[in-house]
């Protein structure tokens, strides 16, 4: 039976010389899902993502994207990633808005050619998805943190990823406008039908725009839809953590991703 998760991760583990940060990780992430990772500092959450992206090999177990093992994939542009330190960079470099999301292209299109009206058009379309086309013409260096991570976020979409992986991407973003980032990410997760993998330590300000949630801390402590999870809110979680992990309670739209 042919599988439907993007992401399959088995029996793996990883670690740094003496200090084992990773054991026994079983995680599917299965097509159309908005999976956010939560876990303290120390808790393997960027170990995973670079086993994921390919930055480092299973020690033990294997992992499977989009149905392949990983040492068999090569189409990598169906992954789009955006590092916490995306928008660390000198912001006098000379670089307008659609030209940063442009560069996108370069790896599909090759670094000579030239572009087409259609190329143009998919930069235009990734900025509008992200709320940032008015400012293509912007030079990056004029925006604010968060409207820098948009414009990254378009970067990462140009090239039409099925998966999108974010690592903690409201680092930069005002606190007032954390929650329409977020939502942002859900209508690009429900409206474009990407898949998105979020790690992130506002568990609560996310809990109504995620499909799911996973618990990382060297093990996975708990995987499942954000329904689950409130259920299991504990002091046992807690301790788990070393702080209060809540959610606040929302209404909650999971049109049948997961069943």
């Amino acid at each position: 039976m042919k599988s439907h998760s993007i992401i399959e991760i088995k029996q793996v583990s990883y670690r740094y010389e003496k200090d084992t940060v990773l054991e026994n990780i079983n995680l599917a992430i299965p097509n159309g899902s908005f999976l956010a990772i939560v876990g303290p500092n120390g808790s393997g959450k960027s170990t995973l993502l670079k086993l994921i992206l390919g930055l480092l090999k299973p020690q033990k177990g294997e992992i499977h994207l989009f149905g392949q093992e990983m040492s068999k994939f090569k189409d990598w542009q169906q992954i789009g990633y955006v590092s916490q330190k995306a928008n660390s960079f000198n912001t006098g470099f000379p670089a307008t808005v659609f030209e940063v999301v442009s560069s996108g292209l370069t790896k599909k299109l090759g670094l000579f050619r030239f572009f087409k009206k259609e190329d143009s058009q998919k930069v235009y379309d990734a900025l509008e998805s992200v709320g940032m086309r008015k400012f293509s013409n912007r030079n990056i260096g004029e925006l604010s943190g968060g409207q820098q991570q948009r414009v990254f976020i378009a970067r990462a979409l140009v090239s039409e990823p099925r998966l999108l992986i974010l690592d903690e991407p409201t680092v930069g973003v005002d606190a007032e406008n954390v929650n329409a980032f977020y939502q942002m990410l859900a209508d690009l997760n429900k409206k474009r039908g990407i898949t998105l993998l979020l790690v992130t330590h506002d568990v609560g300000t996310i809990s109504d725009k995620v499909t799911h949630v996973a618990c990382l801390n060297k093990h996975l402590h708990f995987h499942g839809d954000t329904r689950e999870f409130e259920k299991h809110q504990s002091e046992g979680m807690s301790e788990l953590y070393g702080t209060d992990v809540q959610l606040i309670s929302h209404q909650h739209d999971h049109g049948g991703v997961f069943k």
